[in-house]
This record gives structure tokens, sequence and C-alpha cells, in this order.
């Protein structure tokens, strides 16, 4: 669950979130949103998100399955919630994330089809996290072992 969902979309959200909000609040957190959600929990959704996903990477080794089969089932979680948000907007007429109404069609495909990029590259950049941290432990655990 981790190396499919967690890690991925975790990051994405973050990396995501903060990013447009720091080019323009409006259009993922309005400020109209201060009034009901506090700053705490704000930044419990969208910040640290990342930091427990890093602790739990760093203290429990996951087991990734193969490149290919971690990567489609990653994009496809992607295009699913896609799918959901342009369900939601078909049947209320408004999109869930405000800066998706600034963006034409096409726009929105390249805006859509960047971020099913960018979680495929966030998966890859987990699966090698991964394999660093627990790959180098492994080795010289097994290194004592053989030692003593």
């Amino acid at each position: 669950m981790l190396a499919i969902f967690a890690f991925p979309i975790g990051v994405f959200v973050v990396v995501m979130f903060w990013t447009i909000y720091a080019y323009d609040r409006e259009l993922v957190y309005p400020k109209l949103l201060d009034n009901f959600v506090p700053g705490w929990m704000n930044h419990g959704m969208h910040t640290m998100v990342l930091p427990f996903i890093l602790i739990q990477m760093r203290t429990s080794h996951h087991a990734y399955p193969s490149r290919r089969s971690g990567l489609a089932t990653t994009c496809t979680v992607s295009v699913a919630y896609i799918l959901w948000l342009c369900w939601v907007h078909h049947v209320t007429g408004m999109w869930v994330y405000p800066v998706l109404e600034h963006l034409g069609l096409g726009a929105r495909i390249v805006f859509f089809g960047s971020g099913i990029i960018l979680v495929s590259f966030i998966y890859l950049l987990g699966e090698v996290l991964n394999s660093y941290i627990w790959d180098t432990q492994k080795s010289e655990y097994g290194r004592r072992e053989r030692e003593a």
C-alpha cells in the first residue's frame, strides 16, 4: 500500500498543493476556507503527509511489486481519481479544485497528463529511496552476521 498508493499520491499532494498555493493560493485553497478550516488542519492535510510517509518508509521495509505492475497500478489509481473529478464536475457543474475552473479543455488534459507523469516519477523515486534505505541496511546486517 505504501509503495503504490501512500508514497506517490501523498508526495504528489504535498508537491502540487504547495506549488500551486505558492503561485496563487486561490487556485487550490481559497482564503475563504480559513474561516472554516484552521491552519493546523490545512497543514495536517497538505504538509504532514510527507514527514509521516518518510518516517514510515524509514521504519518499515516495504516490498515493492515489479516496476511494471507498480507503475500500472499507480497510474490506474491516478486515472480513476481524475475520472472521479470529472464525474463530480459533470454532476455538480463545479470543479473540486478551483484551478481546474481556470483551465480550458486542452490545458486540463495537459495538466492531468502531467500529473500522471509526475506521480509515476514519484513512484520510481520511492522505489529508489526504499531500495537505498533497506538494501544498504540488509547488506550491512548480513556482513556483520557473516563476520560474527
